[in-house]
């Protein structure tokens, strides 16, 4: 079975070589036909440190790390500062 592959962008990188990962969703309400956006955070492994607030990264599922992180960052762009 392939590795699932999630896009978001990094609310927090407090902790050491962890960064919290915000992936959103759009899908359409079963019943009332409209589109709803939910979110959820995920703890990825970060080993370099290397990415900061506000990046967009592509996390892929891997094998229990901690007790949260079960994801690592495959690759990432920085966000541009302005």
């Amino acid at each position: 079975m392939p590795k699932r592959t999630l896009q978001g962008v990094v609310v927090s990188d407090k902790q050491a070589k962890t960064i919290v990962v915000r992936v959103d969703r759009r899908f359409t309400h079963p019943i009332y036909k409209k589109t709803i956006r939910r979110s959820k955070n995920y703890h990825a492994h970060d080993e370099s440190n290397e990415f900061k607030p506000g990046d967009m990264v592509w996390i892929e599922e891997s094998k229990p790390i901690s007790k949260l992180k079960r994801w690592v960052v495959i690759r990432g762009e920085h966000k541009k500062s302005a």
